[in-house]
């Protein structure tokens, strides 16, 4: 790993332990293993660091939904896939799956990165399935982006309650919450 990413590890690290206002440069320096000159060598100030991090776990987060999606596939499979591949990022990587559910709404994070989805344009995936889904007239009319939180949100409260251990997310516990959100969004 480059000290770039030792930093960004780092500060990820100790957001998910300590929450962000608790997190200081001198903490980053130490949990980091660098000198403060090498941390400003890569970023102005904490709110610049806070949003690189935020910016590569949205970019993981991205590819993680996009992993063996077909686009040829039926609206119901590439709704499986996608919600799927975005509960095992949230078991697979939950520092940043709850970083990223925490921040994006935060002034913290600016709004350009906010709104700026991803780099593999995962979420403009998700929208023009959702879009295509409404032409389809199976899916709800409402606001694309709207129905997408929906689904988001669903997602986000399962994985926030299997990570205290409320339930095991067994093979038939993933399939019910995928048809669950599937069916949130129906007509």
């Amino acid at each position: 790993m480059s000290k770039k990413q030792d930093i960004m590890a780092a500060t990820l690290d100790l957001i998910h332990e300590e929450g962000l206002q608790s997190v200081t440069f001198s903490k980053i320096f130490k949990k980091a293993n660098v000198g403060s000159g090498t941390v400003y060598n890569y970023f102005a100030n904490k709110e610049e660091l806070v949003n690189a991090v935020y910016k590569e776990a949205r970019t993981h987060m991205g590819e993680y939904l996009l992993h063996g999606y077909n686009p040829d596939a039926s609206l119901y499979e590439r709704f499986k896939c996608l919600q799927l591949n975005r509960l095992k990022f949230g078991i697979d990587s939950p520092k940043e799956f709850l970083f990223i559910d925490s921040f994006s709404f935060s002034p913290y994070i600016s709004p350009e990165l906010r709104n700026m989805g991803d780099a593999l344009h995962s979420s403009d995936v998700v929208i023009s399935l959702i879009v295509e889904g409404q032409k389809q007239g199976i899916m709800k009319e409402m606001d694309p982006h709207l129905c997408h939180q929906l689904i988001h949100g669903i997602i986000s409260s399962i994985v926030k309650g299997y990570y205290i251990q409320k339930y095991p997310l067994d093979e038939v516990q993933v399939q019910q919450v995928l048809e669950a959100s599937w069916k949130a969004i129906l007509v």
